[in-house]
């Protein structure tokens, strides 16, 4: 009987370590390939949001698959084309007009003049700066050295904006081969099952990214008509900056009212105040009324779920994680609510449909 026992422990021992092995290989991989995987995972985010578009054009009007899905990405670059031109028009003229004003903004500053000359003498900081010239000139040198690491973390962001396209236009080209794969190897009666979870996840995901857009746009927006009807010079960056900023969720408002609140003071104070004002009613607003008009509709999280999925994703994953909290919150949502406890998934309408289907004599 002992041996037997000592037999079991050996092998519950040997189970056990080679647990704890394939899970340290596991995690090993995943920190060796985590650019990979990052490309990977947001790759799969756009291939949920334009495989929609890719079916519906399919159903419609192309039969072919491959040219449905190159016609979907070619309309998204083009009017991905569009918004950029929009912006970089402006924003180009604004650096132009920028450069040629640099010269006397920068005489201004060094005698103490204008507004940001006024700001430095507020502040300190023309005193400062002419007290530490030469560590601030040789800060300057140090600066200009890495230029080989900037160049090379460009060419790594191209790289991966490529595999990012690649990897989608894949995924979105194979999704009904992978979708039928999938079914077949879940069996009739889960399919059903998946389809919806499929179809949940892609109006989760696509709602987000639409909604997260429009709700930049508005802010972008509304920024521009406030910082010119204030007089802040470089409205038009200033407000790119912001509805930018505006993309991260809970602290992109923030962020954005730092920066124009800023450029507001340098102008002066009057605008400054007003800036921050508005960014004080617009966050209410945005809060209060944009995300969860927009927001809510297409995730369906509450504040709690949404501010805790954020800060846990933006800790593991920095600012890509806090972009994709609440979609991957909503998915897993999703998930709980088609397979996790009954309790937990949504509970049947209550109607006279319901109650028609009721068998007759049935009571609650």
């Amino acid at each position: 009987m002992s041996d037997v026992d000592d037999r079991a422990t050996g092998r519950r021992t040997l189970i056990v370590i080679g647990l704890v092995l394939a899970t340290a290989l596991a995690l090993g991989f995943v920190y060796a390939t985590r650019r990979v995987l990052v490309w990977a995972v947001v790759a799969a985010f756009f291939a949920v949001a334009l495989k929609p578009l890719v079916d519906r054009l399919q159903r419609r009007f192309v039969r072919r698959r491959a040219l449905a899905t190159l016609l979907v990405f070619l309309a998204a670059f083009v009017l991905l084309v569009i918004l950029a031109a929009l912006i970089l028009v402006p924003l180009f003229g604004e650096l132009g007009r920028f450069a040629d004003r640099a010269p006397e903004l920068l005489r201004e500053a060094r005698a103490g003049q204008g507004p940001v000359g006024q700001a430095l003498e507020r502040t300190g900081a023309r005193r400062y700066v002419s007290e530490h010239s030469e560590q601030l000139r040789d800060l300057g040198g140090r600066l200009r050295q890495p230029a080989v690491g900037v160049l090379r973390g460009v060419v790594e962001s191209v790289a991966g904006l490529v595999t990012v396209i690649v990897l989608a236009y894949l995924m979105v080209l194979e999704a009904p081969r992978l979708t039928r794969g999938l079914l077949a190897a879940a069996g009739d009666g889960q399919g059903e099952r998946l389809r919806r979870v499929g179809r949940e996840v892609s109006r989760t995901v696509t709602g987000y990214l639409t909604g997260n857009l429009l709700i930049s746009v508005i802010c972008g927006a509304l920024t521009f008509v406030v910082l010119t009807l204030t007089g802040v010079p470089f409205a038009a960056v200033i407000a790119l900056l912001v509805a930018v900023a505006d993309l991260i969720p809970l602290v992109g408002a923030t962020l954005g009212a730092v920066i124009a609140a800023g450029a507001g003071f340098l102008h002066s104070p009057t605008a400054g105040v007003v800036v921050l004002v508005f960014f004080v009613v617009y966050q209410q607003l945005e809060n209060h009324l944009l995300q969860p008009l927009i927001l809510s509709r297409a995730v369906r999280l509450n504040p709690l779920t949404v501010l805790v999925s954020v800060l846990l994703a933006a800790e593991l994953a920095g600012l890509l994680g806090a972009l994709l909290a609440i979609p991957a919150a909503g998915i897993v949502q999703t998930l709980l609510r088609e397979y996790g406890p009954r309790r937990l998934r949504p509970a049947p309408p209550a109607g006279p449909a319901a109650r028609s289907a009721r068998p007759a004599g049935s009571t609650d």
